[in-house]
């Protein structure tokens, strides 16, 4: 049987590309820190996947599943060395942590004269996510493996789409490897990323150019994402589900993806209308109550999610190239600033001591002379009165 190694067991290497790829006929070793995880799979060698959906739930078995100690370099070697495909969801930290045993698996990989092609699939939020992990794991190769890296060795980046909700012992039911996971199971992958003919695995669709999948992603799901959060942080509502079944904040986060669709659309010279029908789809799914996505969760981390190329800025700044309008992106950023973030006083910090107008111009790059800025400062003085979304 085929064999695919995929670094990380979690919410998407469990839930989403470890379920695709076994679907596809792969043998799939999952490289592990967590050792209970790691016993699990290898007692069972099948864990279960509940898809999970207001309308009800279904449940399938991953079969043809085993587990390796991501820590112990030699045998995660050993399995590189023989497969055919990589898959890495550990996040973008942890890249470092894995490019040295990617490494040593390569080179035991052409010491025992393997020389067919492999082809990383990256399912990671960093944007040069292959450039990075390249870069590392060269490093740590000879000069004639670093030939062969730049010749045998595809880094191809993923958009994952897929919602997974943080696993609750309840929802566990007892079985440490369930995952519950959102019906949606695309996976755009960047076509010019492989060497040789991209593999086949199911719903993975290769794409060229990826960047705008990219910007999909990120300027449409995660930026509506946190533009419920936000919006919902101030009703006081809990679930993002919660949110968007309030027909104000879910106006506003619909306007707001539509707002960067459309700048998307135009940057890349495409038709708008697929955009914006994954932008109501989206929608949709937000209000999935079965997912449980808190608005904590999504909101958390506002240092990062503020950053001038992240999901309300970055989207903010599109807008504002092409000239189209952005209120409810600049709606979303201004409910940002009176969020509660439980993983950094950072932005509250920085208003309590200079005011809103410097933490937008720290944290979200904005041009203290463009009208940007007036228009967020404006919106967050409306908010902050009314500790509601206005209706713009």
């Amino acid at each position: 049987m085929k064999r695919a190694v995929q670094f990380g067991a979690g919410n998407i290497g469990r839930g989403f590309i470890g379920q695709l790829l076994s679907r596809s006929g792969y043998e799939v070793v999952f490289a592990e820190v967590d050792a209970g995880i790691v016993a699990a799979m290898n007692a069972s060698r099948r864990y279960p996947v509940r898809i999970v959906s207001d309308s009800g739930d279904t449940e399938a078995y991953v079969e043809n599943v085993r587990a390796v100690n991501g820590g112990d370099v030699a045998a995660v070697a050993r399995e590189i060395a023989g497969a055919e495909i990589v898959g890495t969801a550990v996040g973008a930290g942890a890249l470092q942590r894995i490019a040295p045993t990617l490494a040593a698996g390569l080179a035991l990989r052409w010491r025992t004269e393997i020389m067919a092609p492999l082809n990383v699939i990256l399912c990671e939020n960093l944007v040069d996510a292959d450039e990075a992990l390249r870069g590392m794991v060269a490093a740590r190769l000879d000069d004639g493996d670093r030939e062969r890296l730049a010749r045998l060795v595809g880094f191809a980046r993923a958009s994952v789409g897929r919602m997974v909700p943080v696993m609750t012992d309840e929802m566990r039911e007892g079985n440490v490897l369930r995952i519950c996971v959102e019906a949606y199971d695309r996976l755009p992958v960047d076509a010019e990323g492989f060497v040789g003919k991209p593999p086949l695995v199911l719903n993975m669709e290769p794409v060229a150019p990826f960047r705008i999948y990219v910007e999909r992603k990120l300027y449409i799901h995660n930026m509506g994402h946190a533009a419920a959060a936000y919006l919902g942080a101030l009703r006081g509502y809990r679930f993002i589900w919660e949110a968007v079944g309030d027909p104000r904040i879910a106006g506003a986060a619909r306007s707001a993806m539509e707002e960067s669709a459309r700048a998307i659309a135009e940057e890349h010279g495409v038709d708008p209308g697929p955009l914006l029908e994954h932008a109501e789809d989206l929608l949709a799914r937000f209000a999935n109550r079965k997912l449980g996505d808190t608005i904590e969760r999504v909101g958390r981390d506002l240092p990062r999610k503020l950053a001038p190329r992240d999901r309300l800025a970055g989207a903010l700044g599109l807008c504002a190239r092409r000239g189209l309008p952005r209120d409810h992106i600049a709606l979303a950023i201004a409910a940002a600033l009176l969020f509660d973030d439980p993983a950094s006083s950072a932005v509250k910090d920085r208003i309590a001591a200079f005011g809103p107008r410097a933490a937008l111009i720290d944290f979200c790059g904005l041009d203290e002379a463009g009208p940007d800025l007036d228009l967020v400062l404006g919106l967050y003085g409306a908010l902050k009165e009314e500790k509601a979304a206005p209706a713009i």
